[in-house]
């Protein structure tokens, strides 16, 4: 009987004992999964804040510059109401596919002081992204030149090719925004086209650009613009661009 009234007590002391640590770990693992609900909940992408949140911004990829889907930019209705009936009246175009259109815009920056610091490559490719709107790719060279320390392959620079869109848009802020802010300007050159039909241009200060902020800006830096068209003259290249209002010198 005594061996009996011992296994109870035991049986009993080894229940309460189990209860108590089930009632002490139950909450502890409510409440991870409390927190573990909530992280999952919170996925808020939060602001970027200071230099460093700028320039997590500027190295975005080209997703995030992306324009809303049925989004038609201001100089394409210009072009297919404007231009392109002006172009067919003055030049007597047969077909509306003869008329010339701009195919793509160029944008290139080369960075002379890569070859002391490679770093400002990566912050040149930034601010050509930031004014592109699409992210750009760095650019290296060909083969070493000892004179001006060049080695192969190594990175001088940065470009970016616009279509459609993008193009649209960036010709847009390149005629009503970043020229007017250019100093002493004075209208561009009406001779610098190739004979195919391009027309190439230079800016010799990119923080013209408003996407630029010149307080936080290392070194100014020069930006090249080429305006590929499907003109086959230099004459049609240059009423076409002359109709969206490129401000051409007299």
């Amino acid at each position: 009987m005594a061996e009996g009234k011992g296994g109870k007590n035991e049986a009993k002391g080894a229940g309460k004992v189990a209860a108590k640590g089930a009632a002490k770990g139950a909450p502890k693992e409510a409440s991870k999964g409390q927190a573990k609900a909530a992280a999952k909940v919170d996925k808020t992408p939060k602001a970027p804040a200071g230099r460093g949140g700028q320039e997590a911004a500027q190295a975005a990829p080209a997703e995030a510059f992306a324009p809303p889907a049925g989004y038609t930019p201001r100089l394409k209705k210009h072009y297919e109401e404007t231009v392109r009936p002006r172009l067919i009246e003055q030049f007597g175009y047969k077909n509306r596919f003869e008329v010339p259109k701009i195919e793509k815009i160029v944008l290139n920056m080369g960075v002379g002081e890569a070859v002391a610091d490679t770093k400002k490559v990566t912050l040149a490719a930034a601010d050509l992204g930031m004014i592109a709107g699409q992210k750009a790719v760095i650019t290296r060279a060909r083969k070493a030149i000892s004179t001006f320390k060049v080695r192969e392959n190594m990175p001088i620079g940065a470009k970016v090719t616009l279509r459609r869109t993008r193009m649209y848009e960036f010709l847009d802020r390149l005629i009503t925004v970043a020229l007017p802010r250019v100093r002493d300007f004075r209208g561009l050159n009406g001779k610098s086209f190739d004979g195919r039909g391009n027309y190439a241009l230079g800016i010799k200060e990119h923080i013209v650009f408003p996407e630029i902020d010149y307080d936080k800006t290392e070194s100014i830096l020069g930006l090249d613009v080429v305006v590929c068209t499907t003109a086959k003259s230099d004459d049609e290249a240059r009423a076409l661009l002359r109709a969206f209002n490129f401000p051409f010198r007299q």
